[in-house]
């Protein structure tokens, strides 16, 4: 009998989850109900489960509005119905307009209007709805003759009474008002709310006709859905065995051209390979793949292929992959296996320049009507709900921020606050705005219409309306299309080094980086900054404590960098058993036959279904589970403990000792979505050190490629640096010789107009295009006379000394500057008389030589034509220097160095750090900052500190853990000689990179106390 109910994906509308709505209808003896969410089918995939398993019948629809105002409900006969109601839906959307007053003529449909908005003339399919508070009404012969087309229409949109707050509090978040401002059409009726099914019906009792009409929808509404089959494109060609076919020819030329041919190994891994592939059905899959990845290769484009799906042969001779898995072991069975049924999942990265041909190419070859980006949910998180919901109680911006910044037991505990409080905890993971998600792809047999409705957000590809994870259960694997800075810095090095040097390096040719030996002496030194994935200071730290020196220990690296090992504890013995492999046991002899190569310690995804197997005895399945569980993608509970439970159950009866299977249960658990499977790891470090060959080699034209691509861990400032430390000649932009990109001549690096705070980034092309097409610029005057810029634009070009080539200072430049543009107004057309420039008589004018440095700092953010050392009032450069740590141990030092970076780690005892600094050498060293030293010194922003510390040195690695330190003053600005108020501001223009950990602490080396000796009892 309802027909109308909300979820809480009603957006800033309903209140209850889909799970807890179906659970109020059976706890109320509703029989069969309607989930309408407002322009969404989000839930109906969850409720249609729910509700079978709950013994009531689900009938599904959307509640249509229009700029808040309900048009109509529709319910869906049939999977027609809901197709029809989903594309009409989607062309709205698509162009904009809004939805007509009258419901649109889609057939196996019921449209449902209110009362206030039926229009006089309904069809066969159209009812009226009548609320129980209505029915007082059918005494006006205006509507008492109409009974034989309206229906019972109780809405669902809350439980409580709190709830009917809560939910004005998302209206009046929605409308972005004040709750005291909103109006009684703002909000749902109070009475909106589930009812037992006998009460509903005592309302209706006068009105046999409106219960009957009701019943004959709820009868004729039969909407099923098979959530078995997949949805997915399912040939690449016209049949299963043309794809086949097609998959095996080219799966034997790829192994031709990687192995050769006479590799048998490899020949009898393919077609066990393409054996399972074929009886999965999954050809097409794989094709669908090569596609993509063969269309990108025929422009050019460099992609990596990782994930699972690099545990495959077949996707290494389509190219889809550059992972050998003989090379490495890899384990096919962790990417397919007859138990699956789902098809498997590739990751494949381009360069965030490249990624969206990519997807054009893929929206237009499979059809737009087959072809949409998964949506995701974006829900309320912690700082957005204080903000939020403050708002609607009118607090000020100040008290909102406080709210925002500071734990709740730091809140003010005043009535509002409270109630702020109340109503932001009740919202917590609820919904709050349809997202795109980051990069899966869903590619449909059948139109993607017949499942949910479109919504096209500005970035310009249509989206579907439900997340990754109901997208897998209705049969809707995603092609994960991502994108990642660290591939535009290797293909825009290869294109700088053959511009530069005229050497065309075939960088995929993976042979060449990780057999390099000075490769493997940077790996091992942490010196791998601006390389992809190793070159922020934790990953620094864990290579020089590994003395990493080769592709292998580079891939395992990868992998327990990870949180899921290192929580667990298990990097921390990594590295003891990595530096000490002849003082540890095996826990037990399975663990050396399993995992010998990584010294007995679980590190990838598929060391637990290895174990799970080996050392517990389960099957491959129940491993699989836990696996899943590990990655994020299990989430059922109730089969999770199922499995521990047998876990256990298993390890008894094999008669190994509890406390060691307890012991190995918790390193499966801590993984928890947090480790990487072995061919991710590998692709990981392919990559790395793909990067790393080309900034050994090539470490000028490397580093300007990183700062092209806008850098990755670290700012702009430390690649620029990086770059001088390589040999780079480091100049400030130049109109005649810079690009809107950093570019390189030789050793002189120009920083490109990009990095202008100020500069409009069309005058910055405009810059460039003008000086190819009529040639350099002669001086200020013809520049003016060719570019439209105002004296803004003009002065920012001074000051950074864009015009040196001039010979002129800064400060007589300014002064002609100034002359000729004192009539110029934004938009107008100057144009200077085609005659040689009237010579001024400019005064001489002093200039400090440092003040061009805080030019620098002002317009590019850092000081280029000097150190940051050098603008310090003392002379003092430290006691000690970077790369003599190691003589240090157990020292203590004062030492001076400019911040780079800080990470911020939670700990049972508080706030700590871990900083990044260079030295007056240039040289990288890293600190700790527990918390009783932050207390009394804490961080003061970016620049220079005094550090005095105590070093240690861990495995290799040193490390100060700071006792003191003191942000050094730098001398006053000298361009502000007379202004005391701004002598010290550019100072506190220097950035720092400061990384936020949210998470909880984790446990001490003592609380964990991995064994390192067997455990027989």
């Amino acid at each position: 009998m309802y027909l109308n109910c909300h979820s809480f994906h009603s957006l800033r509308y309903g209140t209850i989850p889909v799970e807890q709505l179906v659970q109020l209808a059976v706890s109320l003896g509703v029989q069969a109900m309607a989930l309408t969410d407002i322009n969404t089918v989000t839930g109906i995939y969850e409720f249609i489960k729910l509700c079978d398993a709950a013994g009531i019948k689900p009938l599904v629809g959307m509640e249509f509005r229009c700029r808040h105002q309900l048009r109509y409900i529709g319910l869906a006969k049939n999977a027609q119905g809901l197709a029809g109601m989903n594309r009409f839906l989607t062309s709205h959307n698509f162009d904009g307009t809004p939805l007509p007053l009258n419901a649109p003529d889609i057939a196996d449909t019921y449209f449902i209007y209110p009362l206030e908005n039926a229009p006089q003339a309904l069809k066969e399919n159209e009812f009226i709805g009548i609320q129980p508070g209505e029915l007082q009404k059918l005494v006006l012969s205006e509507w008492k003759s109409r009974q034989h087309k309206m229906v019972v229409l109780q809405p669902v949109a809350f439980r409580t009474k709190t709830e009917y707050q809560l939910h004005k509090i998302l209206r009046a978040i929605d409308l972005n008002v004040l709750g005291s401002r909103l109006k009684p059409e703002d909000f749902c009726r109070e009475s909106d709310v589930m009812i037992p099914l006998e009460k509903l019906r005592f309302f209706y009792q006068q009105y046999p006709q409106i219960i009957s009409n009701t019943e004959y929808i709820i009868k004729q509404c039969n909407f099923e859905f098979d959530f078995t089959t997949p949805k997915n494109k399912k040939y690449f060609t016209h049949s299963r065995q043309a794809d086949i076919e097609l998959l095996t020819v080219l799966a034997h030329q790829g192994l031709e051209r990687r192995y050769g041919k006479e590799n048998t190994q490899a020949g009898a891994r393919m077609i066990k390979e393409l054996k399972v592939i074929d009886q999965l059905e999954f050809s097409g899959y794989f094709l669908i793949t090569w596609d993509i990845i063969r269309y990108s290769t025929s422009r050019g484009f460099m992609h990596i292929g990782r994930g699972s799906g690099a545990n495959s042969i077949i996707a290494y001779c389509l190219g889809i992959t550059d992972i050998c898995p003989l090379e490495l072991d890899l384990y096919f069975e962790r990417f397919l296996n007859l138990n699956r049924k789902s098809p498997p999942d590739f990751d494949i990265d381009w360069s965030w320049k490249e990624r969206d041909t990519i997807l054009e190419y893929i929206f237009s070859r499979y059809g737009t009507d087959h072809v949409a980006f998964c949506g995701t949910n974006v829900e309320f998180k912690y700082r957005s709900i204080f903000r939020e919901v403050g708002k609607v109680f009118g607090l000020p911006k100040e008290e909102l921020d406080a709210l925002a910044k500071n734990p709740m037991n730091l809140h003010p505990s005043n009535k509002v606050v409270r109630q702020v409080q109340q109503y932001g905890m009740m919202l917590e993971k609820y919904p709050n705005q349809r997202s795109m998600h980051s990069c899966g792809i869903l590619i449909s047999e059948e139109p993607i219409t017949n499942y949910t409705p479109l919504e096209m957000p500005p970035k310009g590809f249509p989206i579907v309306l439900f997340d990754m994870h109901t997208a897998e259960d209705i049969g809707l694997e995603k092609f994960d299309i991502l994108s990642q800075r660290g591939i535009g810095h290797i293909d825009d090095s290869v294109r700088i080094i053959e511009k530069n040097t005229g050497i065309r390096i075939n960088i995929r040719d993976t042979s060449i980086s990780k057999d390099e030996a000075l490769c493997n002496e940077f790996l091992s030194r942490g010196k791998t900054i601006g390389c992809f994935y190793i070159e922020s200071p934790a990953m620094r730290g864990l290579l020089r404590r590994l003395k990493c020196g080769d592709y292998r220990t580079l891939v395992a690296a990868s992998s327990i960098i990870r949180p899921g090992v290192a929580q667990s504890g298990m990097m921390k013995e990594y590295i003891y058993r990595h530096n000490h492999p002849d003082k540890f046991d095996y826990f037990h002899p399975v663990f050396k036959e399993q995992l010998g190569e990584t010294y007995g310690i679980m590190v990838y995804q598929e060391d637990v279904i290895k174990i799970a197997q080996h050392y517990g005895g389960l099957p491959a399945a129940d491993g699989d589970i836990l696996r899943r569980a590990m990655s994020g993608k299990g989430r059922s509970k109730a089969a999770l403990q199922k499995v521990k439970d047998n876990f256990f159950k298993s390890c008894a009866s094999q008669g190994h000792p509890l406390a060691l299977s307890q012991e190995i249960y918790r390193q499966i658990e801590s993984f928890a979505g947090y480790s990487f499977c072995k061919a991710h790891s590998a692709s990981y470090a392919v990559e790395s050190y793909q990067s790393l060959y080309l900034k050994v080699n090539y470490p000028i034209e490397f580093m300007v490629a990183v700062i092209n691509n806008q850098g990755g861990f670290y700012r702009t400032e430390v690649y620029v640096h990086e770059a001088r430390m390589s040999g780079g000649v480091i100049h400030t932009p130049c109109v005649n010789k810079s690009s809107y990109e950093t570019t390189t001549y030789g050793k002189d690096i120009y920083l490109g107009f990009m990095h202008l705070q100020g500069l409009e980034s069309k005058t910055a092309f405009m810059i460039e295009e003008e000086r190819l097409k009529n040639g350099d610029y002669q001086s200020l005057e013809d520049f003016i006379n060719r570019i439209p810029i105002g004296i803004e634009g003009v002065q920012i070009l001074i000051f950074i000394g864009a015009f040196r080539f001039t010979g002129k200072t800064k400060n007589q430049l300014l002064v002609i500057s100034r002359l000729l543009l004192v009539n110029f107004k934004p938009g107008s057309s100057l144009k200077l008389l085609q005659e040689p420039a009237k010579e001024f008589k400019l005064p001489a004018l002093e200039r400090s030589r440092f003040e061009d440095a805080f030019d620098e700092i002002e317009f590019i953010g850092f000081p280029v034509s000097c150190s940051p050392f050098d603008l310090l009032q003392t002379s003092f450069r430290g006691d000690v220097m970077a790369k003599d740590l190691l003589l240090h141990r157990k020292k203590q030092v004062r030492m001076l160095a400019y911040l780079i970076s800080r990470k911020h780690v939670p700990t049972k005892m508080g706030a700590m750090y871990f900083g990044t600094w260079i030295d007056a050498e240039g040289e990288l060293f890293d600190t700790a900052h527990f918390t009783g030293s932050l207390k009394e010194y804490p961080f003061q922003g970016g620049g220079c500190y005094l550090l005095l510390g105590n070093v240690e040195v861990d495995y290799h690695f040193p490390t100060i853990t700071v006792i003191k330190m003191a942000k050094m003053p730098f001398i006053p600005d000298p361009r502000y000689e007379h202004e005391n108020d701004w002598k010290y501001k550019m100072q506190q223009k220097l950035r720092e990179d400061v990384s936020m950990t949210h998470r909880a602490p984790y446990p001490q080396e003592h609380e964990i106390n991995i064994p390192r000796h067997k455990m027989n009892s």
